[in-house]
């Protein structure tokens, strides 16, 4: 089965394909399949957001589509930057940028915790959807610790395994992440729904 990712995130492509290839399924990018949507996230939930994605490419392609709208979510910022993780301080910004924002904003504030929520969701043609969501709990860093990874995983500490997202390799974020974890369900939920178990 072929399924186009709702995102021009070269990251994003790679987690999906490495996890959703052992089902049989090939994940491409929108260019793969001659579309290009811009889809503007309005909703106000990760869920919503990754419905509207998923939709509005799965009519543009044709084919089945795979939305994840994530990102990451912190207490003392009254959970934020949540939804608006990717566009947090406005257009322009780097990674660094956004990152050194939340670091910021989290000065003389004891309370580092946080977690990671990604939202998957799959819309075939024939109107059925799929959602997955899985969480990550961590704490904010007082500075970037890695190189790999991308957005805030330099900031992103799990204290199990003492080391930042940045600093884990892809297997091990895979293992432990939050959209590995939404990716685990959401591979259950695909193999019930290919199966026919949920119908």
């Amino acid at each position: 089965m072929k399924m186009v990712l709702a995102s021009r995130n070269a990251h994003k492509l790679v987690e999906m394909r490495e996890i959703l290839s052992r089902l049989g399924v090939e994940v491409v990018l929108e260019s793969d399949v001659g579309v290009d949507v811009d889809v503007e996230e309005t909703g106000e939930t990760f869920e919503e957001n990754a419905a509207l994605k998923a939709k509005a490419v799965m009519a543009a392609a044709g084919l089945p589509a795979i939305a994840d709208d994530s990102g990451l979510c912190v207490t003392a910022l009254g959970g934020g930057p949540g939804v608006y993780s990717a566009r947090y301080g406005g257009e322009g910004l780097t990674d660094k940028d956004r990152y050194e924002l939340v670091l910021d904003g989290l000065r003389g504030q004891l309370d580092r915790s946080a977690k990671f929520v990604s939202c998957i969701c799959c819309a075939f043609p024939n109107g059925d959807v799929l959602t997955a969501r899985g969480e990550c709990p961590g704490v904010i860093t007082y500075s970037p610790r890695g190189e790999d990874g991308f957005g805030y995983d330099p900031i992103f500490f799990l204290p199990e395994q003492k080391k930042t997202f940045a600093q884990m390799t892809g297997a091990e974020k895979n293992a432990v992440s939050h959209r590995g974890r939404a990716l685990a369900k959401f591979k259950t939920e695909l193999e019930n729904y290919l199966n026919g178990t949920d119908k």
